[in-house]
């Protein structure tokens, strides 16, 4: 509703350290809840959201006090379930309710209205018409890069990887030329009957329970449990058709930008246009464009990042969590939401189905299914007959690798098979770099990292030793920093690149592909990738965990698992579950196509439950054994985990305020705590970590008792303590 003349409204201003703050609206204004506005705060200004007031804790500044909003910014307002979903999560995830709202406007660019920008491209100017030694090494660099591409000057610096003054000589030598853009460019329309597939019975059975949920236009929530190859995508791609059809907005979550390639790619060809991509690889001025199309209902569907859930649409009639298990969905830092839960509140609130497909789900859906919460829609078999790969178990205990090396002599003998029937093969590590630890056999010393209480990992192919947790990095010394004995560093330990050495050395004849977040470090390079890939361009791929989902290349018929029992390590709550996801997920990798396929799954603990289980295919079984320890430890989904994470450069005011925290914990019946203790990275990104973990009953109110229990203690300056509602890190 909109407010009379010179009204008070409250504000949630974008300052996390500020709560709620009250103004008076100018006689010239008209506004509403969910309208961005321009606010005053002492001599600056600040972006504000304007909220119902009986939503929000009240203010005892009188009116004559108020000093009015400056003005209204040029975008539909946030939308009541919208700002509900908001309020939610600054309430579950005891995050401020600034901190969520700012992430409903991620493009500042896009709060300023309708423009033009200007963009440059290859003029089409041959380079030999320019004056002799006019061709610059740089320009002919840039002309290579720039083909097909329109950018701004600065965003075509990245891409050529030359300086903006090389391009603008080139502009000013004709090679560049100017385009004016309009920034809010339609987007190609999706058309809903492009190409309609030849389902299953078992796919038309389930794509008709989803159309019928989206023509209902209310809430529900499906678990789509199909396995690998079972054609999840082109099942819920039905559902997508339907609420195109009634002119509703569509949104589809992905854990990884690498996947989103490979998405567009598959829906283009269904729908005959793209989607709207959102991630945080995207241009600012594609930001822009994307974030008001959303607004202004004209973005149909968006594929994206778990930022895309707060995005403000106008019109949502699906929400899709492809992948639903997926770790990546869980923010570890900020406001640590976990997009698969936020993804089912937001279409609580707006009122829409909401699926989350996964051939793997978490333990988490499957038992919300069971209690009947979810509804669970089941893709027992591969589509057009394609069978499931044969699983095998490799005891390295028995079948042991050279001397040297990390391949088991069977797993060998099968990509020297694969190789001589032009079969591909793949082998999965998920340990980025060369070897996670180097050492002098000299003295002994290892190389750390100054920032963290982590080993720096070996990447051979930059010639550096780096971080993992804060990005450090320093060139790889030939000489030993401790003795100074040169040629004494030793490489302990396997990570891909090793992999792919060792690979290159077997069979040296072999295409191979190395495809970690290393390599494919832009959506560019993960096309690139897929494309050679489905072009039989490559015969070995060894990756990360980039690649045990999403790919479909049907001649990859051999997945070798390099160390399947590297994941049960370290004492992870979910480390069985998560080892049995990532290992059942880049098994579904093989034998896709018509040619059968096989895994062979490297250990030394065959008789780990979770190796026994991935061995038989008996998922259920395992999942059963799973939920009962579960259950018997009151971990989720049964009990609730929470962490209290203290930190400060200073290692005695970390430890201090985290005994303060502990010293004063609440003694309930349904709560235990934890701690406080070192966190097992006790140092991270230079910051000294305690933690303490509250373990509660399903039915206590943890964040009322997390709540009353921090408000009142106060902190020296450089103390902070972040509260993770339902960690899934517990390093």
């Amino acid at each position: 509703m909109t407010q009379p003349s010179s009204a008070r409204i409250r504000c949630v201003v974008f300052n996390a350290a500020l709560g709620p703050l009250d103004y008076k609206v100018p006689a010239h204004l008209d506004v509403q809840p969910g309208h961005v506005v321009i606010c005053p705060l002492g001599p600056r200004q600040i972006l504000g959201v304007v909220w119902e007031a009986d939503r929000l804790p009240e203010a005892d500044v009188p009116e004559a006090k108020l000093r009015p909003i400056l003005g209204v910014l040029p975008v539909p307002p946030l939308g009541a379930p919208l700002r509900r979903l908001i309020e939610w999560c600054a309430d579950y995830y005891l995050a401020p309710l600034a901190s969520v709202a700012r992430m409903a406007l991620s493009s500042t660019a896009a709060l300023q209205g309708g423009s033009t920008v200007t963009e440059y491209r290859l003029s089409g100017r041959a380079p030999e018409s320019l004056p002799k030694g006019r061709l610059t090494p740089q320009r002919a660099q840039a002309m290579d890069l720039l083909i097909d591409q329109q950018a701004t000057i600065r965003e075509l610096a990245e891409i050529a990887e030359v300086s903006q003054a090389v391009l603008r000589g080139m502009v000013t030598a004709g090679l560049l030329e100017a385009v004016t853009v309009d920034a809010d460019r339609a987007y190609p329309r999706a058309d809903p009957h492009h190409a309609q597939p030849a389902l299953s019975d078992a796919q038309g059975a389930v794509a008709a329970r989803l159309v019928a949920a989206v023509k209902a236009r209310a809430f529900q929530p499906f678990l789509l449990d199909g396995v690998t190859g079972s054609g999840k995508t082109e099942t819920y791609s039905e559902a997508i058709a339907a609420a195109l059809e009634e002119g509703r907005q569509v949104l589809v979550l992905l854990p990884e930008i690498a996947l989103t390639q490979s998405f567009l790619s598959r829906f283009e060809q269904r729908f005959g246009s793209p989607p709207v991509s959102w991630h945080s690889a995207l241009k600012s001025s594609e930001r822009r464009r994307a974030w008001r199309a959303v607004a202004q209902g004209r973005a149909q569907v968006v594929v994206g990042a778990r930022s895309a859930l707060f995005l403000p649409f106008a019109n949502l009639g699906l929400i899709v969590v492809d992948e639903a298990h997926e770790i990546s969905f869980k923010q570890d830092d900020g406001v640590r939401y976990n997009a698969r839960d936020v993804a089912v509140m937001r279409a609580r609130f707006e009122g829409v189905p909401v699926v989350l497909a996964s051939a793997t789900p978490a333990l988490e859906s499957l038992q919300m299914a069971a209690s009947g919460r979810y509804e669970r829609l089941v893709l027992p078999s591969r589509f057009g007959g394609a069978q499931l790969p044969t699983i095998r178990i490799v005891d390295l205990r028995e079948d042991v690798p050279e001397r040297g090396r990390w391949l088991a002599p069977s797993l060998v003998e099968g990509l020297h098979e694969r190789l001589g029937r032009g079969e591909q093969s793949l082998l999965f590590l998920n340990r980025r770099g060369f070897a996670p630890l180097t050492l002098c056999r000299t003295c002994g010393h290892r190389f750390q990292c100054p920032n963290c209480s982590a080993w720096l990992v070996e990447h051979r192919l930059s010639h550096r030793l780096a971080c993992h947790h804060c990005g450090h990095e320093v060139p790889t010394p030939n000489t030993c920093p401790e003795c100074g004995e040169p040629d004494c560093l030793v490489a302990c330990g396997p990570g891909v690149e090793r992999i792919a050495d060792e690979v290159a050395q077997i069979l040296p004849e072999a295409r191979v592909a190395l495809v970690t977040s290393d390599t494919l470090t832009s959506a560019a390079k993960a096309a690139q990738f897929v494309e050679q890939a489905e072009n039989k361009a490559i015969d070995v791929i060894v990756g990360t965990q980039l690649v045990t989902k999403g790919f479909h290349f049907p001649d990859l018929t051999l997945v070798g698992v390099v160390d399947a029992d590297m994941g049960l390590e370290g004492g992870d709550l979910r480390a069985a579950e998560r080892t049995y996801q990532q290992v059942a997920q880049v098994a579904g990798r093989a034998g896709r196509g018509e040619k059968p396929g096989e895994v062979l799954i490297q250990t030394r603990h065959p008789e780990a439950p979770v190796i026994a289980a991935l061995a038989s295919g008996d998922r259920d079984a395992f999942y059963e054994a799973e939920t009962e320890a579960r259950r018997e430890a009151h971990a989720p989904p049964f009990g609730r985990w929470a962490a209290i994470i203290v930190s400060s450069e200073d290692e005695a005011e970390a430890r201090d305020a985290a005994r303060a925290i502990g010293g004063c914990a609440p003694r309930l019946p349904d709560v235990m705590i934890l701690g406080p203790a070192p966190a097992p990275l006790s140092l991270l990104r230079g910051r000294y970590r305690y933690r303490l973990l509250i373990n509660a009953r399903r039915t206590s109110e943890v964040q009322k008792v997390i709540r009353g229990w921090l408000a009142p203690l106060r902190f020296p300056q450089g103390v902070r303590v972040a509260v993770d509602i339902d960690p899934y890190s517990f390093v």
